[in-house]
């Protein structure tokens, strides 16, 4: 089967156990959960039983271990990972509000991924690889685009293809070197994996349907629109494809769009109809939401096809 690979961080998640509790004073937490969304979705990709690799690096500390360890465990390939002696793995600290939403605390920029680098074995793992994904959240410093630019290009050399999920921040979109990146890669993209109102961030036009047609027009083949508690939509040049989400009860969303793509990357790359790509990616979101922690609903096909049954 064809080897998937991506890179970007790798962090641990540390977050509050009760809805509305705040950092402004001691409380209790749960985690370190292992984290980052280039590493969440690689995760699920190896629980799909899909080869896959991740070109990374991480502290030579606990929460490195704790990563290396799931990772490893769960099928990927680590070798593209380096560890850094002198910088601590990367964190994030999440909180929970009533409305829903969640606020982040993040050390990346200055945490040991920020260093990752195209090393010997990472450009092994990228000759033999037919599938690079690239993570919008991977692309927080020039000297790392440049070093993801590198890896889709062997890739590219290579008669591989190209996913991009664009989930940037819409603040780093005001800067011009940042935009031309993201466009870059857009050029180079066969699977695009937007969520919800992202669709049109990259185009011209506010209107969904009018960016779905001009990111078709640049070369992307397919797009799989993530839609949240409103399931799913697939378009390309011939046809649109919409499925309603299943029921879930919703624990933990991070990690939800992560899983979604890694589990439609796989399921077209392993040559399954769009339609039925979309089910087992609506499928892996509503899995992944119902537990604590970004990559502890991670599941195989058996656990989908149960999953899928259950809601017949």
């Amino acid at each position: 089967m064809s080897k998937i690979m991506t890179m970007g961080e790798i962090l641990v998640e540390i977050m509050t156990t009760e809805v509305g509790q705040s950092f402004r004073k001691p409380g209790a937490l749960a985690g370190p959960f292992p984290s980052g969304a280039p590493a969440i979705f690689i995760d699920q990709v190896a629980k799909l039983n899909q080869p896959c690799g991740i070109i990374s690096s991480v502290g030579d500390d606990d929460f490195g271990a704790l990563n290396l360890y799931r990772l490893s465990n769960d099928g990927v390939d680590i070798s593209g990972i380096s560890i850094n002696k002198k910088i601590a793995t990367g964190t994030a600290f999440v909180t929970y509000q009533k409305n829903g939403s969640r606020d982040f605390i993040f050390n990346i920029t200055n945490s040991a991924c920020a260093h990752l680098s195209l090393t010997p074995s990472a450009k092994l793992l990228l000759n033999n690889c037919k599938h690079f994904h690239v993570m919008g959240s991977s692309l927080f410093s020039f000297r790392i685009i440049d070093e993801i630019k590198n890896a889709i290009e062997i890739v590219k050399a290579n008669g591989g293809t190209i996913s991009f999920d664009p989930n940037v921040r819409k603040e780093m979109l005001k800067i011009p070197e940042m935009r031309e990146a993201l466009n870059f890669i857009l050029e180079y993209t066969d699977i695009f994996l937007p969520s919800g109102a992202d669709i049109s961030l990259l185009t011209d036009s506010n209107k969904e349907d009018e960016a779905i047609e001009e990111i078709l027009s640049l070369g992307v083949r397919e797009i799989a629109l993530k839609r949240g508690k409103q399931g799913g939509s697939f378009y390309d040049a011939n046809q649109q494809i919409s499925l309603p989400a299943f029921v879930s009860e919703e624990v933990d969303p991070t990690g939800a769009g992560d899983c979604f793509g890694a589990t439609f990357v796989v399921c077209r790359l392993q040559g399954m109809s769009p339609e039925e790509s979309l089910r087992y990616a609506n499928a892996s979101g509503a899995l992944a939401v119902s537990h604590k922690g970004p990559m502890e609903g991670a599941s195989t096909f058996e656990d989908l096809n149960h999953f899928i049954s259950q809601q017949a």
